[in-house]
Formats: structure tokens, sequence, C-alpha cells
């Protein structure tokens, strides 16, 4: 005895954009959402102090103090998060440069290893995230 759903289901026709359709959205949502929210918690400093994150050579590079920094930060950040969502072609590609830049502040500070790690993996979604919105862009035009 069959299971008429399964077997609906397992017939069914599907897109094989489906998946990257459901991943570039995922992805799409993500890299809009994480960078705002990182972005504003650079002025309410309710994740972390964010300062510490900061390295040394960067905070004498940048003019006023380190919480200055952060703060222009923050506003990067929201502002990627907002391209991701207007456009996610260069969104996607803006976030994993600021990511690029942020993993070698940690890696220079010989801290937060595992936060550089962590870093480099979403650069790695943001890229894809690029290669999905460039492929979709192709398949529409």
């Amino acid at each position: 005895m069959t299971d008429t759903a399964s077997s609906q289901h397992d017939t069914a026709p599907t897109s094989p954009d489906v998946g990257a359709d459901r991943a570039f959205l995922l992805l799409r949502t993500v890299f809009t959402i994480a960078p705002i929210a990182f972005g504003l918690d650079k002025f309410a400093e309710l994740l972390t102090d964010w300062e510490q994150y900061l390295a040394p050579w960067i905070n004498d590079l940048v003019p006023g103090s380190a919480h200055d920094a952060m703060l222009a930060v923050g506003v990067i950040e929201v502002a990627a998060g907002v391209v991701v969502a207007v456009a996610p072609r260069y969104g996607a590609v803006l976030v994993a440069a600021w990511l690029g830049g942020i993993i070698l502040n940690l890696v220079t500070m010989c801290e937060f290893l595992d936060i550089a790690l962590r870093d480099f993996g979403l650069l790695v979604g943001a890229l894809a995230l690029a290669s999905l919105a460039w492929s979709r862009r192709r398949s529409v035009g």
C-alpha cells in the first residue's frame, strides 16, 4: 500500500530554480536584517561593547575615538543592509567586502579569531548571494 500524498509529492513537477530562489530569499533576508541590526546596535550597545573589537592600529588611523569609529561603522552597516534589500547584486558584494575588512581587523589583533572564522563563513554566504543575484538577473533579462 502506497501513501498517496507521498507519491504525489515525489512526482510533482518542480523547477530546478526553486531551491536557488529559496536560497536567494533566505540569504537576502539575513544579509538585510543582520547588518541593519548590528549597525543599529553600535548606537544602542545592547549586544556587546563594540569598541573592544577595534584593532588599535585602525583606531589610530580614524579620526576621533573608538566610540566615534564604531558609530561610523554602524552607519555603514545600516547602509549596507539597505543596499542588499534594494540592489542585492551590489549590496552582497559590499557586505562581503565589509566582512573582509572586519576579518582583517580581527586577525591583526590576534584576538577574536573565532569571530573572524565565523565572519569568513558569512563572507562566503554574501558571495553566494551575489552569485545568485547575478544569475537571477541573467535569467530574467
